[in-house]
């Protein structure tokens, strides 16, 4: 019997290997192999790269689910850039949990939302390989999550709201702001909302879109909570009254006039936050800030905690709160209502004490 030929090559990181019994035969097979890998057809199966499974897995169930590209983007970020690096030349059967667990433990101190979604597309990547019997056993199944740091969404200060409420008196996005403050919608609904949507008849404005995040487009909120109505705060009536236009213009706009889209929302909140910097003190050479006072974690998701904090103090009932925030569940409001400022948790011990807070609550007599 006469020996086999092996010949050997390497693609993109990968041996690939073919036998025949003469040198044409190996070759040709070797060159078959390696068009195969380039095409993406490798055989699916355990043997097959962990970065072969993840587009091979990501073709067949993420993109045809009508996904956006943000969402879609956010699974190829992760893989890329944490996933890959690690175990992505890795077989698909030799990966056990503790790569996994290595992946996530790398990412310890980040934010929990990033650290989360890690684990997320983890889970999906190897549970489904597991449910195609492409391996034995699942090695993301227990992964546990490093410590993170929780969200930087937060109440304005006083000293915050007080600049706030003075910079949108004239800023050209001040109706914009006051209108997240007032209301605690989202950024994207109200860049969705028209001034049908406004009724002052019924004093509510009507919530039932959204712009989606990362693109100018408008649709319908994320879950049927988000349709809702909110009534308009008597400090935010009479600027709504004076800024009134035709119905199916938007209520807010660009600098070209245009319905708000990501670029101008971004370009409206950065104006605005440089705006209340120079108000609050900032160094400002040549028209440029040179040294900042604002904090750096003040976002446009800040006002719509503090929305949910002046319900707290005002004692709104958390039910209630969720509605007006539009949230499917519950749990995600009463996350934001915890609030430990001072002024709640006395007026809490006032409540509990009959004392009605400070001097009793009673009014002085003599």
């Amino acid at each position: 019997m006469g020996e086999y030929i092996r010949k050997t090559a390497r693609y993109n990181g990968k041996k690939y290997e073919a036998t025949g019994k003469t040198e044409l035969e190996a070759m040709t097979k070797l060159a078959e192999k390696l068009a195969a890998a380039k095409r993406g057809e490798e055989l699916i199966s355990g043997a097959m790269t962990v970065d072969a499974w993840y587009k091979q897995w990501k073709a067949t169930y993420k993109d045809p689910k009508g996904l956006t590209s943000k969402s879609l983007g956010m699974y190829d970020e992760k893989y890329n850039g944490y996933i890959k690096p690690i175990i992505g030349h890795m077989k698909l059967r030799d990966v056990k949990d503790i790569h996994l667990q290595r992946i996530l433990n790398a990412e310890a101190g980040k934010s929990r939302s990033h650290v989360e979604k890690l684990r997320r597309v983890l889970r999906e990547m190897f549970s489904r390989a597991r449910k195609s019997r492409l391996i034995p056993f699942d090695p993301s199944e227990d992964l546990e999550l490093p410590e993170a740091k929780e969200g930087t969404h937060r109440s304005l200060t006083d000293a915050e709201r007080a600049v706030l409420l003075k910079v949108a008196e004239t800023h050209p996005a001040g109706l914009y702001i006051l209108t997240l403050l007032y209301t605690g919608m989202r950024p994207g609904e109200a860049a969705a909302l028209n001034w049908a949507d406004v009724d002052f008849d019924h004093n509510e404005i009507h919530i039932h879109a959204a712009l989606e995040s990362g693109t100018g487009a408008v649709k319908g909120p994320k879950t049927a909570a988000g349709v809702r109505d909110i009534p308009i705060h008597s400090d935010l009536l009479p600027r709504l009254l004076a800024a009134r236009g035709g119905p199916f213009d938007p209520v807010f706009t660009g600098r070209e006039g245009r319905r708000l889209n990501s670029n101008s929302q971004y370009r409206q909140w950065s104006t605005f936050k440089r705006a209340m910097d120079i108000q609050m003190g900032a160094e400002v050479y040549r028209n440029k800030v040179v040294e900042s006072v604002i904090a750096d974690d003040l976002t446009p998701y800040c006002l719509r905690h503090t929305f949910a904090t002046d319900c707290a103090r005002a004692g709104v009932p958390l039910e209630t709160v969720r509605w007006l925030l539009g949230h499917a569940d519950i749990s995600t409001t009463a996350n934001i209502y915890q609030h430990k400022d001072g002024a709640t948790l006395h007026a809490g011990m006032a409540l509990l004490d009959g004392s009605g807070g400070k001097g009793g609550g009673k009014e002085e007599t003599g």
